[in-house]
């Protein structure tokens, strides 16, 4: 039995995605799994030293691993029309964005490339994704970057959303937005790609099939949101491209690299051979 390690972040939508393997409803012939959980720009550094066999990554951070890591068409992260928001105590014309300080979920995330994309270079300070919004409310930011589910809660903590990049890029695109994806270490093999694939395929589609068993599960990981937000936020990520990436989420991949390199904001763009 081989022990791979699968680092992944301690939200809903992934507790979600990964039940079905963590609770032994679904298994992967040969392998057994430690998960590694941690925030999602934690992963983004660990994976470039390489030290999990696989992670979930921002696909920001793919274009800076892509010689050790490929990505898994199972488990991505996309948005349909929605994703990271931009909020503030109170208006912010859009003119005036770039000047204004913005508390980052990190450098490295995908909501930090669409920011450059669609803001320019504001003045940033990365703080830990849950703690932003009260970055913000306590005047250490005039702007927040919200990934997960302070999307749906921020003005329950009386923020005002300022800028939506999902909205922006369904617009820029009629394409999904990209924005986490899971990679495995090149040197697994391609027969351990293949059954790593299909197994997180496998718990996904599980969890799809036995919604509330899997939801309940992933309530613990919802920050003391309610069930039904908790149902709302993980369905919004755990969609049709989580199963798989198919031709629009692989088109989409293409597009945020192609504009990003196009905007001289990342170098050459790698393979997308996604299995």
């Amino acid at each position: 039995m081989r022990t791979v390690k699968i680092g992944h972040s301690p939200d809903a939508d992934d507790a979600f995605m990964f039940y079905a393997l963590t609770a032994g409803k679904v298994k992967i012939p040969g392998i057994a799994i430690e998960h590694i959980l941690e925030d999602i720009e934690s992963l983004n550094r660990r994976a470039r030293t390489g030290d999990l066999d696989v992670t979930a990554v921002s696909f920001a951070t793919y274009l800076l691993i892509a010689d050790r890591y490929r990505m898994m068409d199972a488990g991505a992260s996309m948005g349909l029309g929605y994703g990271p928001i931009l909020v503030a105590r109170a208006p912010i014309p859009l003119a005036d964005l770039e000047n204004r300080v913005v508390a980052s979920p990190g450098m490295h995330t995908t909501s930090a490339l669409l920011l450059r994309l669609y803001v320019g270079d504001p003045p940033l300070i990365e703080v830990a994704f849950d703690k932003i919004p009260q970055a913000v409310l306590d005047g250490q930011a005039d702007l927040g970057l919200l990934i997960h589910e302070g999307q749906i809660t921020h003005q329950k903590m009386g923020l005002t959303k300022v800028l939506d990049l999902g909205e922006s890029w369904l617009r820029d695109t009629g394409l999904p937005l990209p924005l986490g994806v899971n990679v495995m270490r090149r040197d697994l093999g391609e027969d351990v790609h293949r059954a790593l694939s299909q197994g997180l395929r496998d718990s996904i589609a599980w969890a799809h099939a036995n919604v509330d068993e899997a939801l309940e599960y992933a309530m613990r990981y919802g920050r003391g949101i309610d069930k039904e937000t908790c149902r709302r936020f993980v369905l919004m990520y755990v969609n049709n491209y989580t199963l798989s990436l198919g031709r629009d989420g692989l088109a989409a991949v293409e597009r945020l690299f192609g504009m990003a390199h196009e905007r001289g904001l990342i170098g050459d763009i790698p393979p997308l051979d996604a299995i």
